[in-house]
């Protein structure tokens, strides 16, 4: 890691935390052997006036630490990281993950070569599964993401079926629409230009609508699995917990609200509101704990409406500057990840 200088480096790896100090030990000690050298780290410190990061300075002298009053959540501590950097090329990293070695250089390596691509994520592997001696795709982001019609995000190497072993199924870089903010290197230009996360998620989904931003906007989102970073999973929000659910729902909604053109966006509502039903009446069927989740989608729902004249606002102004089509984005996309696809089809091989 590049300590302070007067120049900037070339990429800063910007890591929004909140209270969890030996899992970010363990995610900086991993980041000290990455072979590309030119980056420096930046730490947003979440946790307020209970914050675990004291004295962490002088453990990891090579690291800034960003202390905020108050928990902006992922989406409002990354803006605050990227408010400080200068670098020409950003990384967003969750502190729960374990980095391998050549990560980092790959993924400039591969931004260097297509100015249009605006986003690249590794292949990213659960960390627990590492313990197990398997080497099996994470839950969040997987070998890249994609989307259907509806707005419902998927992707390849995860499926309802679960999560596929790693055999080298998506070892071909390929594009893709939206790439994980466990480990997401972007543009700095770009991001700054979009505006970007939208802070009123706070967490989940942010990531998908700033990739969708990058897309409208004419750049590539593409998967770059030689780099290779595990994630141990959960270390906000458990997998099923209520709270998940309510920011996955209602943010996978204005995401679609504020991304899709109008008419795609008209056709798509009915049904779309229809699944989301079908979600709330599947979770009350599944006993106790299946209420307290169907309550978050109806508390989603509400919040929705309540955000959805600023929303509206950003809909306009994300639609009025966009320079790609729906018809364009779209044309490979399945009507719903419920139904068959196509594979994502891998970028030649003389174009790595």
């Amino acid at each position: 890691m590049q300590a302070s200088s007067k120049t900037a480096p070339a990429v800063t790896v910007i890591i929004p935390h909140l209270r969890n100090r030996p899992m970010l030990e363990a995610c900086l000690d991993a980041l000290r052997k990455t072979s590309f050298t030119d980056f420096a780290v930046l730490v947003v410190d979440n946790g307020g006036e209970d914050s675990d990061l004291t004295g962490i300075e002088h453990a990891h002298p090579d690291i800034s630490v960003l202390r905020l009053f108050t928990n902006t959540g992922y989406a409002g501590g990354c803006n605050e990281g990227l408010k400080l950097a200068k670098s020409p090329y950003i990384v967003f990293l969750n502190d729960d993950t374990v980095v391998e070695p050549e990560w980092l250089g790959f993924l400039v390596e591969a931004a260097e070569r297509d100015p249009a691509v605006g986003a690249l994520q590794p292949k990213i592997l659960s960390l627990p599964e590492r313990r197990r001696g398997r080497r099996v795709f994470d839950y969040a982001g997987a070998a890249g993401g994609l989307i259907d019609r509806l707005g419902y995000p998927f992707c390849l190497g995860r499926s309802f079926g679960g999560r596929e072993e790693d055999c080298g199924q998506y070892d071909q870089p390929q594009e893709i629409f939206w790439a994980s903010g466990v480990a997401l290197l972007a543009r700095r230009e770009l991001v700054e230009r979009l505006g970007g996360f939208e802070e009123s998620f706070f967490m989940h989904m942010e990531e998908i609508d700033l990739c969708w931003r990058m897309l409208l906007a004419g750049f590539k989102v593409r998967s770059m699995p030689q780099s290779v970073v595990w994630h141990e999973g959960g270390a906000s929000l458990q997998e099923g917990s209520p709270l998940k659910i309510y920011y996955n729902h209602r943010n996978a909604l204005l995401t679609l609200l504020r991304n899709r053109s109008a008419v795609p966006l008209i056709l798509a509502l009915p049904l779309r509101l229809m699944l989301e039903v079908a979600a709330m009446l599947f979770y009350l069927a599944s006993g106790k704990e299946g209420v307290a989740r169907a309550v978050q989608v109806v508390r989603a729902f509400i919040d929705v409406l309540r955000m959805l004249p600023e929303a509206l606002h950003q809909r306009r102004t994300i639609q009025r500057t966009r320079t790609v089509s729906d018809r364009q984005l779209f044309r490979d996309a399945p009507l719903s990840i419920l139904l068959p696809r196509r594979p994502a089809q891998p970028l030649a091989r003389d174009s790595q």
